[in-house]
């Protein structure tokens, strides 16, 4: 018999299961404990701080505790859409653990009886020099572009962070998102007893067995012999599952649909019942096994890709089978739902584990966190640098602000026919067909500004991402998150964690974008180094009428530039201080949510009257960076002069909040200062678009002079080239 230690179970989660049960668990129910009662499945460190989060709103069908949440977009539409992450695996195995976090996030998409529509991915790696950083850059990339590119779901967004922080550790986040029917939608709650349970898709192996307990841990240098724990995917299965399942979805005898991920059918099965109040009973001699000799604990335990469960009307058994049987797929009943409210687990006829649902789902003890206050020293000086249009030059080449379009160039964004604006925008958006909607996407997070303060820099990434939705025009309307933090044993961690959701929590209930679904990553650390907390924000906004579509590019030579909002040049820790300085020190920018919800507001409305031509959201390297990317989109110059200014290198690479540039005709120029002036937002004429030449002049002082080609070569080769070093 293996010791509770050894399934990864503390002394007071043993006393806990000896309490529920009564007796001594056997070996598969410690295994199925183990999983259920990991960090990855419980959230046992977040239960409590997660309640703060703001998660019901108008538009919101379904907030958090399915499979993925569900927003109102009208016309009897709905848009579903979660994010996860697949960090540990993708830290051994690179590839498969890319691949296979795609798979899995699609699967929570269409579990939901929704169409896969769009993939986005916020990864993060450590420094570029490292050969081991390489190694796990490539097959990152070519695992999440291998799974995606096969299914047909298109990439269309994303980031990609580098930071020493991260050389143990990358982080792969995924979302999708999808588009359903408003009274398609289908959820994962068993409510019938009698109901068929059957499990369908690809067959059982023993690939992933107990990837969920290894996701909770911190990494070692045993952790590369956790392999197994990675599962392996198959992209062509997982598409004919898609197409089988949305099929099946549209009968009324489906009565729930639960994803097989993390911790596989002892996950799915136990979720199923404890939703619907009732228990559950299998018989593991049931399941398409892929290998043979498979014990009991191996099967209900597999992680192995490609299967959902469907709970069926009894009787409808034979309709479902011949829908998969048509995509070739398994559909074998496995078992029933029951009243007892225990899920029974059999072998050939014989009970080899027998837990109440809701102790796996919903009676792991909470685990108090002992959180530590901290912060970083506020040491912020240093001499402006004389040559500011080199500093310039080395931004623009940064790795965290250059174009990523050599990784997004290997995904395929278009697939679907949907995709309007491509990546490598502020966000991208996708035509809804049928209709004159559409939907804008984005994920965002700067983790430094998190490391400096995990309050503001939580803050910060929500109100990030939702400029950029605001941009294309588009109102946000739904949050999913995903929570990187390393250790939460550790005071300064748990004080980190609980920090960035109240940062994320406040955001969000001003801005008034409901929390709708997310997942938390803990354990991201090594005996070297912790990640700087990552709070990613993936968020979802609605284009009512996609002719109101706004992008970033300037449009004509002699518009008006006009940087709407925030007029401090505030002397904050950024990108410049960090890449050009080497100073991890600071107070980061500070968000001001009044200003910040004022601006969304002027924004779209001067979108939606067509005053402006161009609209781009400043984040990382400041104005200078945003002005440039602005004239490569656009294939534009401009002409600016900045007046009033102390300290030129942070008018031009400083990182204040609540800002964006926007560019006009001069025709359009008395309407646009009515609005400004009825919404009493700041702004400021700084220049005019001009054919070629990209010039910033500070109190008739010219700092940078160059031109859009010579910007342009910079901005879209450097990230190849620091990859081939």
């Amino acid at each position: 018999m293996h010791s509770y230690k050894e399934f990864g179970l503390s002394e007071k989660e043993y006393e806990k299961i000896l309490e529920i049960l009564h007796r001594e668990p056997n070996q598969i129910e410690l295994g199925m404990f183990s999983v259920m009662w990991s960090e990855h499945c419980s959230y046992k460190h977040t239960r409590p701080l997660l309640k703060k989060f703001p998660t019901t709103g108008k538009r919101v069908i379904q907030g958090p505790g399915e499979n993925a949440g569900v927003v109102d977009i009208g016309d009897g539409l709905v848009v579903v859409f979660k994010m996860e992450s697949h960090n540990h695996p993708s830290a051994v195995e690179p590839f498969q653990g890319a691949a296979t976090g795609i798979g899995g996030i699609v699967r929570d998409i269409f579990a939901m009886n929704a169409r896969p529509v769009a993939l986005l991915d916020s990864l993060r790696f450590g420094n570029l020099k490292n050969p081991r950083t390489k190694y796990l850059f490539s097959g990152v990339v070519s695992g999440i572009s291998h799974y995606g590119n096969c299914i047909g779901v298109p990439t269309v967004a994303g980031e990609v962070y580098f930071n020493d922080c991260y050389d143990d550790n990358p982080l792969v986040n995924v979302m999708c998102v999808g588009i359903a029917k408003k009274e398609e939608i289908k959820f994962s709650k068993a409510a019938e007893s009698g109901s068929s349970v059957i499990l369908v898709g690809s067959s059982t192996g023993r690939d992933g067995i107990h990837g969920a307990s290894f996701a909770s841990e911190n990494l070692t240098e045993l952790s590369e012999k956790k392999r197994p724990s990675v599962q392996i995917g198959d992209p062509f299965m997982e598409k004919l599952l898609i197409e089988a399942c949305l099929e099946a979805g549209k009968l009324d005898c489906v009565l729930a649909i639960q994803d097989l991920g993390a911790a596989g059918l002892t996950s799915a099965c136990s979720e199923v019942a404890s939703k619907g109040n009732r228990g559950i009973e299998i018989d593991l001699s049931l399941v398409p096994q892929r290998e043979s000799e498979m014990t009991p604990y191996e099967i209900v335990l597999s992680e192995s890709q490609e299967r959902m469960l469907l709970i069926v009307k009894p009787g409808c058994e034979e309709r479902i089978q011949k829908i998969f049987e048509k995509w070739d797929l398994n559909a074998s009943k496995i078992g029933v739902i029951t009243d007892d409210g225990l899920f029974t687990v059999k072998m050939k006829g014989q009970i080899v584990a027998q837990i109440p649902a809701k102790a796996l789902t919903d009676q792991v003890p909470i685990v108090e966190l002992n959180s530590k206050e901290w912060g970083n020293p506020n040491n912020l000086n240093f001499e402006q640098p004389k040559d500011l249009q080199e500093v310039f030059f080395k931004l623009l080449s940064n790795e965290n602000i250059c174009s990523k379009r050599y990784v997004y160039e290997r995904y395929d964004h278009r697939v679907g026919t949907n995709t309007v604006v491509l990546p490598g925008a502020d966000a991208s958006v996708l035509r809804i067909k049928g209709s004159k909607k559409a939907i804008a996407v984005t994920t965002d997070c700067n983790s430094f500004y998190c490391f400096l303060d995990p309050y503001e820099g939580a803050k910060n990434a929500v109100c990030e991402a939702a400029r950029n939705l605001v941009v294309t025009g588009a109102e946000p309307i739904g949050i999913t998150d995903c929570l990187n933090l390393a250790n939460p044993d550790d005071p300064k961690i748990a004080y980190q964690l609980e920090k960035v959701v109240q940062g994320i929590a406040d955001a969000a209930k001003y801005l008034q974008i409901p929390v709708v679904s997310g997942n938390v990553s803990l354990y991201n650390e090594s005996p070297q180094r912790k990640i700087y907390p990552t709070p990613v924000i993936g968020m979802v906004g609605l284009i009512e009428d996609l002719s109101d579509l706004c992008t970033a590019g300037f449009k004509n030579p002699q518009d008006l530039i006009i940087l709407l909002g925030n007029s401090n040049c505030e002397e904050n820790a950024c990108e410049y201080t960090r890449y050009i300085f080497g100073i991890e020190s600071g107070k980061p920018p500070i968000v001001n949510l009044e200003l910040e919800k004022k601006l969304h507001k002027t924004c779209l409305r001067l979108i939606k009257e067509k005053i402006i031509n161009s609209a781009h959201d400043l984040s990382e390297g400041g104005l200078a960076i945003a002005l440039a990317e602005s004239c490569i989109m656009g294939n534009l110059g401009v002409i600016c002069d900045l007046k009033n200014i102390v300290r030129q290198d942070f008018a031009l690479f400083g990182e204040a909040q609540s800002r964006i540039i926007v560019s006009l005709s001069q025709e359009k120029a008395q309407s646009f200062w009515k609005i400004v002036q009825q919404e009493q937002i700041p702004a400021t004429v700084i220049g005019k678009v001009v054919e070629h030449d990209f010039v910033i002049k500070i109190n008739e002082d010219e700092v940078i002079h160059t031109t859009v080609d010579q910007i342009k070569e910079i901005y879209y080769h450097s990230l190849e080239k620091l990859v081939s070093q």
